[in-house]
């Protein structure tokens, strides 16, 4: 799509179908509940000595990822070598409004110092204001400077619509991305089994291509159990292990 009529022309015909697409369907519990787990510490006053607690405890239950700032991903690269957690840097994070340039810049670093997932905040102004070209080029630029690692995209529901996180899911799936995300949990609000299915039927289309990460929020085993029903494939939290001590999963078995 060269225009943005042709966006906007496109994007109106995606929210009229998910929105007609009935009720959303009930997945099933994964196989491995730790496997869908991004650990993650991206407070600001986050100490290096917390890093290597998170690795470890990433390790520890088998988590899928340790996601933190992009300062911090040689060091959390180095802690993980050689085993199944992977590193994942959040990028143009929290509030996503820089030029895409900027973002690739920093995505490029990122996974030059080992990241091997991005998980970047989309410019919200740009979905706001329906300027779909800028909006498909600020996340093009990143999956690009990524690739071949995947990119998650941000979509910080709690400021949208429905509509508007209907658009913003389509336009990042025609960008490329890995994955819709729900929030950066720094802007108030949660992740909503709601804005997961809604964001799920989006990208059905893309038959599996792409996925939903349920961030923001998901601090208990049910809160995470329910998202992924929802249909979220992955889930962003700090709580990983809260979540897996109330699991009931025994010691060992994950």
């Amino acid at each position: 799509m060269q225009s943005n009529e042709d966006w906007k022309i496109a994007v109106k015909a995606k929210i009229d179908e998910v929105l007609a697409n009935g009720n959303p369907a009930e997945y099933p519990p994964p196989a491995s509940l730790p496997a869908t787990i991004d650990h993650t510490l991206l407070k600001l006053d986050a100490t290096p000595a917390q890093i290597d607690a998170l690795c470890d405890e990433a390790i520890k239950y088998g988590f899928k990822s340790c996601c933190v700032n992009g300062s911090y991903i040689p060091q959390v690269a180095k802690r993980l070598q050689g085993v199944g957690t992977i590193p994942c840097a959040v990028v143009g994070f929290p509030l996503g409004a820089m030029k895409p340039s900027a973002k690739a810049f920093e995505a490029q670093e990122a996974v030059r110092d080992g990241a091997k997932e991005v998980d970047m905040v989309l410019h919200i102004g740009h979905l706001k204001s329906q300027d779909y070209v800028c909006l498909h080029t600020d996340i093009e630029a990143v999956v690009r400077a990524c690739s071949p690692i995947p990119v998650k995209v941000i979509l910080e529901t709690v400021f949208l619509t429905d509509e508007e996180k209907i658009a913003a899911s389509f336009v990042a799936a025609e960008a490329g991305a890995a994955f819709v995300k729900t929030c950066t949990g720094f802007a108030g609000g949660a992740a909503s089994p709601g804005d997961v299915a809604l964001m799920k039927k989006t990208v059905a289309y893309k038959d599996g291509a792409v996925r939903v990460k349920a961030s923001a929020g998901v601090r208990t085993y049910e809160k995470c159990l329910e998202v992924i029903k929802a249909g979220a494939d992955r889930v962003g939290t700090s709580s990983g292990v809260a979540i897996m001590e109330k699991s009931d999963l025994a010691p060992g078995s994950y």
